[in-house]
């Protein structure tokens, strides 16, 4: 009581300062509220289930690749990391706005299109709306595997754009096949947004709609942006420009349209039930 003593770094002082308790270890594990981890933690709760849980996985899954697209284009390239850099960026980011077209579809449908008795019920039902996915995946591998067979991408020497130094690059092959890859992607967010346009209205707490509108608004205005810095850029700045823009339009779908949910499930828990409809 007259003379304070610290505790050791393993310990931890009492409030009333009159004892050493015992730290707690901790570290990363796979039950801490990571966003996918999360999400299959509370699959049961009405957010959840309320947004599709299903859809919301593939999405996060495709979200992932998207990420790692960005590894491929770091490092000294080779032909095959020159066509896995185009390929995997299309096909992955498709399936996200794929993912994201099937979401506001549902969204829409059952808000404005479940009276009973309608055919349309049923299909709502029977998750025909997820069939966009595969559909449109599929249209974006049809579109690449042409690229690929015209025109692939190959290991290129940028001599200009550094005095003194050769730049390896990957050239893109066709730009016409680059661009249309390009532009499949961009119709395919204003699918979306144009969907989740008319379904901005409907009620907030457990429809997504004006999140997948903001998440696709996002993500049209990094690819619009990108394009005229991308074209007036060259070398390793090019390259940086694009990786730049795969991995802002990716957070920016992440953190539109799961930061809420998470806010909801993590720090309000308290209206994560049907009631607060």
């Amino acid at each position: 009581m007259e003379q304070c003593v610290r505790c050791p770094d393993d310990k931890y002082a009492n409030l009333e300062q009159t004892h050493c308790l015992q730290r707690v270890v901790t570290f990363l594990t796979y039950e801490d509220p990571l966003v996918l981890i999360t999400f299959v933690k509370y699959k049961d709760t009405p957010i959840v289930k309320a947004n599709n849980h299903i859809l919301s996985y593939i999405l996060l899954i495709s979200l992932v690749f998207c990420f790692l697209c960005s590894l491929f284009f770091i490092g000294h390239p080779n032909q095959a990391i020159c066509i896995l850099q185009q390929i995997t960026f299309g096909v992955f980011f498709t399936e996200v706005i794929s993912t994201v077209l099937a979401k506001t579809i549902t969204v829409v449908m059952a808000f404005k299109l479940t009276t009973p008795g309608r055919r349309i019920r049923g299909i709502l039902t029977s998750g025909a709306p997820n069939l966009v996915i595969p559909i449109c995946t599929l249209i974006k591998v049809v579109l690449c595997g042409i690229w690929l067979v015209t025109s692939p991408p190959f290991i290129d020497r940028d001599i200009q754009s550094k005095h003194g130094k050769t730049v390896i690059i990957c050239n893109k092959g066709s730009t016409i096949a680059f661009h249309v890859v390009l532009g499949y992607l961009c119709s395919l967010a204003l699918g979306s947004f144009t969907v989740a346009f008319l379904a901005r209205n409907l009620p907030d707490r457990f429809n997504e709609a004006k999140f997948l509108n903001f998440s696709i608004l996002v993500f049209s205005s990094v690819w619009i942006t990108f394009l005229p810095i991308y074209h007036s850029t060259r070398g390793k700045i090019m390259v940086v420009v694009e990786v730049f823009s795969l991995l802002a339009s990716s957070a920016g779908l992440l953190g539109c349209i799961f930061f809420p949910k998470c806010n909801v499930i993590l720090v309000r828990p308290d209206t994560n039930f049907v009631q607060k409809l």
